[in-house]
């Protein structure tokens, strides 16, 4: 086989990926072993290896100890809408409302913990580094699989010795922000999110069932009250299973 000006591991690597998206490799199939890449393509043992490393990083195959390499099952992306952050009767969060709106079987729990903010934190809600802050960290799940997880900030200059002070707990417990806001008086006006993408960290990638290299969807939001922030959060999503779908009102 004659490679062009492209790099050899990617023009096998290339080939191997279009055999398992047209179902040439179906799942669960064991990937050509290294010595067979070589004969097939005329390529090195090191070429062989880099393409099988290339796969196997993004997610197509995984290593079975003692058995070889195997196409992974792709499973077809599920989406997870953001429909916007208005109050709602009962006051249900946005995963709430779209759960129940997609008769899905989500379930969530959490765990909140005073800390005090580090820099990270304190410069995303305009306060110092040190001050005491209420983190409460979710794991979304549906069907029982995890499917998203948070990690929210609340500085407690806003929330301490309120009734809100805990988000998944008192009379407003489960409540969005914005509910949970307003009853103590503090209008969220405005919310701000940035979408990214990344590597998983490895304590994400095992709540979430991923393995080492998957990639990872990252919103950071934050919610604005006259300008000021009163909570952020980072919401992780598996990138190989989920979309997230904006469904925003044009005013």
């Amino acid at each position: 086989m004659t490679f062009g000006e492209q790099p050899a591991y990617l023009r096998v690597a290339g080939d191997l990926r279009k055999k398992i998206a047209d179902g040439s490799l179906p799942p669960h199939t064991r990937l050509p072993s290294q010595a067979r890449i070589r004969e097939e393509y005329g390529v090195s043992d090191t070429v062989a290896l880099e393409a099988r490393k290339v796969l196997m990083a993004e997610g197509l195959v995984e290593g079975r100890s003692g058995s070889g390499t195997y196409v992974r099952e792709r499973p077809v992306p599920r989406k997870i809408a953001r429909t916007g952050y208005r109050a709602v009767n009962g006051g249900s969060t946005p995963f709430r409302q779209e759960q129940a709106a997609d008769g899905a079987r989500g379930t969530w729990e959490s765990r909140s913990e005073q800390i005090e903010a580090n820099a990270a934190v304190a410069e995303r809600l305009g306060i110092r580094v040190g001050d005491r802050v209420m983190c409460t960290k979710y794991v979304f799940r549906d069907a029982g699989e995890a499917m998203m997880l948070s990690t929210s900030w609340e500085p407690l200059a806003v929330t301490g010795r309120t009734p809100v002070m805990l988000p998944e707990e008192g009379p407003l417990g489960g409540c969005g922000v914005v509910d949970r806001m307003a009853a103590i008086d503090v209008i969220v006006d405005n919310v701000a999110e940035e979408v990214g993408a990344r590597p998983g960290l490895a304590e994400e990638l095992t709540s979430l069932g991923g393995v080492p290299g998957h990639v990872v969807i990252v919103v950071h939001r934050t919610y604005f009250a006259s300008g000021r922030p009163v909570e952020a959060a980072d919401i992780v999503v598996p990138a190989d299973r989920y979309r997230i779908a904006y469904h925003l009102p044009v005013r």
